[in-house]
């Protein structure tokens, strides 16, 4: 391994060895030279040499900055130093909250360390690794985990890095980043490249003369450096990473022998959740009697970043509110900083405010009523992120498809507002228009693309322009839409109709409180015979946070 190191050296400096070696024949040669000549040819040599040095100076500097600027691609320096697998620091083991992503990617890194095993079996190393998934995830934590674990050299860098406005300077930064790779795999038995949002230079290629020429170009050059790869002996993975979908990303990119396998890494699940707010929660200073399965079971949605935000937005509002440990009040707490925003304090008339009440109060009853699958966990007339008042109803548990009913629910409770408006004032605000623009999306969703209309058109129309269809076809798919809409409105005022001494009742609490608790909200429809259960409750009646440190349970 040393002599291979040392070869490796020798590789990467024979250039600077080569000039070292000129320059000192030179000075060599100078001093013999001057030694030959008479005492006053050789003191006016002396006395002319800094000049000599100081022009030539000059113009070897014209000249290397032309060369590199209009001949070598001289913006294309790759400043990107290596880091070696052991000093990247990331374990397996703190990579949490992606089992399956983790399993898929341990296949990957045994492949990579037995290498050798590999090719005497005449199977072929895999040269790319694609990681695909929503922002946040740990995609780069995982990568670096991988060097980690494969003891390699570890060369991360962005797809943005490889994108300029000059022509050829993404190409020539690829070049150099392989050639490196190449020279760290020859030294050390292998190398990882991994490349962040690698959508910046992956996307389908576009031909057109208008423009785009470069990142085709640097694209090119991937593939190129990737099928050069074939055959080789130095143990390189490029593992890529992006928040972009499959379908977005260049086929050629994609085919085997490329990127030989694809690693999907989705949200956590619950039991991902839990494991990552036990790891959060053990760096900072957290009641004893936390219950990460009921936190895990609020937080569904969320990736690890989020969860991270929030148990340190947790910390802060704990120390503003001087309690000694983070209990469940405060992670409540940031819960809806996170989920929420801050709240801002307007000047509303009481007429605005009354009417902002009825309509939120439409959406809490909806909700609660008509989508068991939510919790409503806060209703406010409190103004956030632009709104004069928001309910937080965060889904129980994960949910990767809705039938016609829950999607008709989520339609209800955008129209919930609306209909509470219109039956308390016989007149609406224009508070309603981000819920009709909801409302309409979803019923134009599920008849047009889901086949959840009357009339009984099955197939996803949206796939088909407008203009190919036929207008009896639109006319019917749009009644439809209309229709949905329309029944949902009439459910919706039929629920709070006959609910109405509760609606009456949450408006005159939202009026004088301004926000209501899930204890609160729950405690209220139990008084008029609508009681919740299961285990999802979520209380905070036996939070009696003091400053003595008491133990809280969520």
């Amino acid at each position: 391994m040393l002599t291979r190191v040392l070869k490796m050296r020798l590789r990467e400096n024979k250039v600077k060895i080569l000039i070292g070696f000129i320059v000192l024949a030179l000075l060599v040669l100078t001093i013999v030279g001057l030694n030959s000549l008479e005492s006053f040819y050789r003191k006016m040599t002396l006395a002319t040499m800094p000049l000599q040095f100081l022009m030539a100076g000059i113009h070897a500097g014209i000249f290397v900055f032309m060369y590199l600027t209009f001949m070598r691609g001289g913006f294309a320096k790759l400043d990107k130093a290596p880091i070696k697998g052991k000093d990247v620091s990331i374990s397996w083991t703190d990579v949490i909250g992606m089992q399956d992503a983790k399993q898929e990617a341990l296949e990957v890194v045994q492949l990579i360390k037995d290498s050798a095993n590999v090719r005497r079996m005449g199977g072929s190393v895999v040269k790319g690794l694609l990681m695909l998934g929503p922002p946040g995830c740990g995609k780069t934590y995982l990568a670096k985990a991988i060097a980690t674990e494969a003891d390699m050299p570890f060369i991360s860098m962005s797809g943005s890095e490889f994108v300029e406005v000059f022509v050829g300077v993404g190409a020539s930064r690829v070049r150099k980043l392989f050639k490196k790779a190449r020279n760290l795999a020859y030294g050390y038995g292998g190398c990882i490249i991994f490349i962040d949002e690698i959508d910046a230079i992956g996307r389908s290629r576009t031909f057109s003369f208008m423009g785009g020429q470069e990142t085709n170009s640097t694209l090119n050059q991937v593939l190129a450096e990737m099928d050069g790869l074939k055959g080789k002996e130095e143990n390189i993975v490029v593992i890529g990473a992006t928040n972009a979908q499959e379908e977005h990303m260049d086929t050629a990119l994609l085919r085997p022998g490329r990127f030989d396998r694809k690693i999907m890494i989705t949200k956590p699940s619950q039991e991902d959740r839990e494991e990552l707010f036990k790891f959060y929660l053990t760096k900072v200073k957290a009641g004893d009697n936390l219950d990460v399965g009921r936190l895990a079971r609020r937080a569904v949605g969320k990736s690890p970043a989020d969860i991270a935000n929030i148990v340190k937005e947790s910390a802060l509002i704990a120390t503003r509110n001087k309690r000694t440990t983070i209990d469940l009040k405060s992670l409540s707490e940031a819960f809806e900083r996170v989920d929420l925003g801050i709240k801002h304090r307007m000047t509303v008339t009481p007429k605005e405010k009354e009417m902002t009440a009825y309509h939120e109060t439409g959406h809490l009853m909806i909700t609660y009523l008509k989508a068991p699958s939510k919790s409503v966990f806060k209703a406010s007339i409190i103004p956030r992120r632009g709104t004069l008042g928001v309910v937080w109803s965060p889904e129980r548990e994960e949910l990767h498809s809705k039938n016609k009913e829950q999607l008709s629910s989520e339609i209800m409770i955008a129209l919930g507002g609306y209909v509470a408006e219109k039956i308390k004032f016989n007149t609406t605000t224009s508070g309603v228009s981000s819920d009709f623009t909801k409302a309409m999306l979803l019923a134009h969703a599920m008849v047009w693309a889901l086949g959840m209309g009357d009339s009984g058109y099955v197939g996803d129309y949206t796939a088909i322009p407008k203009e190919e269809l036929s207008e009896e076809v639109k006319i019917a798919l749009n009644k439809d839409t209309s229709t949905l809409i329309q029944q949902c409105t009439e459910e919706a005022q039929k629920t709070l109709e006959a609910d109405r001494p509760i609606l009456d009742r949450f408006a005159k609490e939202l009026l004088a409180r301004e926000e209501l608790e899930y204890d609160e909200i729950i405690a209220i429809f139990a008084e008029y015979g609508h009681k919740e259960t299961g285990e999802h409750q979520w209380s905070l009646s036996d939070d009696k946070t003091t400053d003595n440190n008491t133990k809280n349970d969520v």
